[in-house]
This record gives C-alpha cells, structure tokens and sequence, in this order.
C-alpha cells in the first residue's frame, strides 16, 4: 500500500455523509475513473453501493458487516475488505478511521 495518490485532479466540494460522520474527496484519475479518500467518524453506519467497492485501510481500524452476513469482521490500517455492488455493508468505527475507496 502506498502512502501517495499520484497524478490525480482531486474535486474541491466534499462528500458529507450522515452529518458529518463520515467526510470524503473525490480523486479523478486521467483515464476517468475515480477513488475516493475520507475519514469516518466514531460511530456506526450502514453505507449502500452501486458498483463494487473495496475499501482500503489507511490509520484507525473498523468492524465491518456485510449485507446478508451476521458475524462481524475487523479491519485495521493496511487491510482492506470488498463490498459487492448494488449491495451494501455497515461499518462501525469507535476512533477515526481513514481510508481509500476504490470503485469498480
């Protein structure tokens, strides 16, 4: 895992979700496709997808529940978890969580 995004444009607004609890920017790479780099807030949300997502720990650490799974899973920095798309998965977040979400 990398410690750098390279030759991206990075959008300005960002993406705030559930007042707050979980902040993202949207990165673009040249050939269009995109990532998204944000920080989620103690709490627990339930987050929907429309494509597949992986999402790719950077500092902190989760538990995470997939749709239709019942056990829980933890995930620190340097690991990472898939959410297949048009799914969706909670995630439960006690200390700042940072992350990479890679779409598609």
């Amino acid at each position: 895992m990398s410690d750098r995004i390279e030759d991206v444009a990075v959008l300005k607004q960002a993406n705030v979700y559930f007042d707050g609890k979980c902040v993202s920017h949207t990165v673009q790479f040249a050939d269009g496709s995109k990532k998204s780099v944000g920080v989620i807030l103690p709490a627990t949300l339930t987050f929907n997808t429309g494509v597949p997502e992986i999402m790719e720990g950077v500092a902190g650490s989760c538990r995470v529940r997939l749709h239709g799974e019942s056990e829980w899973k933890t995930y620190g920095a340097g690991e990472s978890f898939e959410v297949p798309g048009n799914s969706s998965f909670e995630i439960a977040v006690e200390t700042p969580y940072h992350y990479v979400c890679h779409f598609g």
